[in-house]
Formats: structure tokens, C-alpha cells, sequence
């Protein structure tokens, strides 16, 4: 059973930097892609970051060039590395995997950005 465990959130005041982690209970290695979706109080679940296996990613507008979304296949993790983080990125951040045809979620990690 895949299992996606996240962390790295936290309470961080504006301009701060955060780096979620999630960690994958199985190989990685052909998950494409992997994920960082996020969802804030009232509203719909929106998709921040993707990565395909060979380093390819996607980036949300509201986060390109302060976001980066890396994997590492051989600890099964993947990570998001947050600088100039924004009250407006307050949400629970969540890890996803598409591993054979099947999309796996985390439970989620929640960053909050206050002064």
C-alpha cells in the first residue's frame, strides 16, 4: 500500500521560507508525476507544483520564482522549498503520486504565513 507522509509546515511570517518533505513509503522512481496541491480555508484544492521523473516541472502562476518543487528518487521523497512565502499561501499543502495509473494522496501539511 503506497503511503505519502508530509511535513515541513509550520507558522512562518511573511518573506519566510518553509521546505516540505513528503516521503513515500515505496520506490518512487516511475511515479509521474509527483505533486504539491494545496487547499486553503474555503476553498477548492488547486495544484502547485508537479515533477515528472526526469526533473520536468509545472509550476502554478501565484508561485513561479519562489517556489521549486525536487525529488529525490533514491530516499522516495519529494520536496517544495517556499521563500517569499505570502499570507495568501496560507493552506494545507498536500504530496500526490501517480504510480502505476493511480493517484495517491498524503494527508496533508498545513503552512500558515502571519506576522
Amino acid at each position: 500500500q503506497v503511503q505519502l507522509v508530509e511535513s515541513g509546515g509550520g507558522l512562518v511570517q511573511p518573506g519566510g521560507s518553509l521546505r516540505l518533505s513528503c516521503a513515500a513509503s515505496v520506490n518512487i522512481f516511475s511515479a509521474n508525476p509527483m505533486g504539491w496541491y494545496r487547499q486553503a480555508a474555503g476553498k477548492e484544492r488547486e495544484l502547485v507544483a508537479r515533477i515528472s521523473p526526469l526533473g520536468n516541472t509545472n509550476y502554478a502562476d501565484s508561485v513561479k520564482g519562489r517556489f521549486t518543487i525536487s525529488r529525490e528518487n533514491a530516499k522516495n521523497t519529494l520536496y517544495l522549498q517556499m521563500n517569499s512565502l505570502k499570507p495568501e499561501d496560507t493552506a494545507v499543502y498536500y504530496c500526490t503520486a501517480s504510480i502505476l495509473g493511480m493517484d495517491h494522496w498524503g494527508k496533508g501539511t498545513l503552512v500558515t504565513v502571519s506576522s
